[in-house]
């Protein structure tokens, strides 16, 4: 029988496996991509809001999340008192605000 099949001998238990650094280094790399393709952006995102948020001020015309077009009449520390028609005023939380309008769209529709 030994003819046909070579005797098999004792291996190494950690010859097929690659080093420990390596399985690190994979790990590093694919949080690195993890942080890069997702949060990265997204923090850019929640920082460009928080500064539109901050620089409401009376008379901008802004666009609400719920799609509602106005001119900002209120400003307070967390809401703000929209106008969407003559004499028509909604009461809105700053963060509802998607977008900042320039002045005269709301004219122009």
């Amino acid at each position: 029988m030994n003819i046909l099949f070579s005797i098999a001998h004792a291996q190494d238990v950690g010859q097929g496996q690659p080093p420990q650094a390596y399985s690190w280094l994979l790990f590093g790399g694919m949080f690195f991509l993890f942080w890069l393709i997702l949060w990265r952006p997204q923090a850019k995102r929640a920082k460009e809001h928080r500064n539109l948020v901050d620089s409401i001020s009376k008379g901008d015309e802004v666009m609400t999340s719920g799609g509602l077009l106005g001119k900002v009449t209120k400003v307070n520390d967390e809401y703000i008192a929209v106008e969407i028609s003559d004499g028509v005023q909604i009461k809105l939380q700053k963060s509802s605000v998607a977008a900042a309008l320039p002045k005269g769209t709301i004219s122009q529709i």
